[in-house]
């Protein structure tokens, strides 16, 4: 698995910085928009065993909890932004943006 952001990610991801400081995102399978990644003033989202760091975006650390890494190992991801406001507690929401994942299945 890899973990890659386009450019209008790192675009946010750099406000975001400008703003709240280092920053972390995770991607859980739960609920409150679940399916997309979430984003965090580093350590604000305690990590533990059940959590992954599959890579790293705009040099942000990128978490991903256990169960949905194992079903998405074979996947490569890429982080966009869209317009829009999603259900979630995640530091770009009040910016009218959300991140969101496209993904591919991995060849190898």
């Amino acid at each position: 698995m890899k973990v890659e952001a386009t450019p209008a990610c790192i675009e946010l991801i750099e406000l975001l910085k400008s703003k709240h400081g280092d920053l972390m995102f995770h991607q859980s399978g739960g609920c409150c928009d679940g399916s997309s990644p979430m984003c965090y003033p580093l350590g604000e989202f305690k990590v533990g065993g059940q959590d992954v760091l599959v890579g790293e975006i705009g040099g942000c650390p990128f978490y991903m909890g256990k169960a949905q890494f194992g079903l998405w190992k074979h996947t490569d991801l890429t982080i966009d932004v869209v317009s829009g406001r999603g259900a979630s507690f995640s530091l770009e929401i009040p910016e009218g943006k959300r991140f969101i994942v496209r993904s591919e299945i991995c060849e190898r």
